[in-house]
């Protein structure tokens, strides 16, 4: 007997596209919680709405407690502010707005964008974060990945056991079968690279310079350090145990030595260089094509 086909359930949430699959269409109640998560994580994170906890921060500077969904995160940042000796950080958000990727998506610099302020112009120590000056916080590098994970522990807490979540190019795989991916040329979408195959209980992240790219050179990857975006890698996908250190390797990946990322965490990379040349951790899974 032929299997069911699965269900996709696809929506648009945080400015992106997003597709669950499932054996079976999800539960009401279950969407309803889905929405809802995403919503609470939108209301604090979001640099797009002027409601949102870190547009409070840009405005007010001070001290905010964070729950525990948020620690995992903040931690995240921390480490990888320490191995990428200052390139990976949240606090690029209003150097990311004057360049143009602002509020309005506007698009356009301003004629001299805010520099990055200093890592000590804010202290975390679960659960209080104290920014000493109003700061534009910015978690896109991690964010997302994190937010999949969040979503994931809903569908398990209404009993979904096997899914697959795809956040446009954020998957996490939660079902027996290995999932086969296609790793998309940055500068071709009709080209792949490689292809990964996903086993179940891990994450996949991509990121592209030419993703959200605009004006004279500008995508949203900046280097921490000096405040514009990186140049040399174009694209990288990592696999690792959740949609959060996934995401933020995704990153760290543009900035960082591999050979530093990997000693200290426990995933597997593929990253793009400018010039077209390919760089692949030994025990990637799936295929780089030479």
């Amino acid at each position: 007997m032929p299997r069911p086909e699965p269900a996709a359930w696809r929506f648009e949430a945080i400015g992106t596209a997003w597709q669950i699959d499932t054996a079976e269409p999800l539960a009401q109640d279950t969407a309803a919680a889905v929405t809802t998560r995403i919503d609470e994580f939108d209301a604090v994170w979001s640099r797009f709405r002027p409601d949102s906890v870190v547009s409070r921060i840009a405005v007010d500077g001070g001290a905010w407690v964070f729950d525990e969904d948020s620690r995992a995160l903040l931690d995240l940042y921390v480490e990888l502010h320490e191995v990428s000796d200052g390139a990976v950080t949240p606090l690029v958000g209003r150097t990311l707005s004057d360049l143009g990727y602002d509020d309005t998506y506007s698009l356009r610099a301003v004629a001299e964008p805010a520099a990055v302020p200093a890592w000590e112009s804010f202290d975390w120590a679960y659960p209080t974060l104290f920014a000493r000056e109003p700061l534009l916080i910015d978690v896109g590098a991690a964010g997302k990945g994190h937010l999949v994970d969040l979503v994931a522990e809903v569908l398990s807490e209404h009993g979904v056991q096997q899914f697959t979540i795809d956040a446009s190019g954020d998957l996490l795989h939660r079902r027996a079968e290995p999932l086969r991916v296609a790793l998309e040329h940055p500068g071709d979408a009709t080209r792949a690279i490689g292809v990964a195959e996903l086993p179940a209980g891990r994450a996949l992240c991509a990121s592209a310079t030419n993703r959200r790219a605009w004006g004279n050179g500008l995508h949203h990857v900046l280097d921490g350090r000096t405040g514009r975006p990186t140049r040399d890698i174009v694209a990288t996908w990592v696999v690792a145990g959740s949609g959060l250190l996934a995401d933020g390797l995704a990153t760290a990946h543009f900035l960082t030595d591999p050979a530093r990322l990997m000693s200290r965490f426990d995933h597997e990379f593929v990253r793009m260089h400018a010039d077209g040349r390919v760089e692949w951790s030994p025990d990637f899974p799936g295929e780089v094509f030479s």
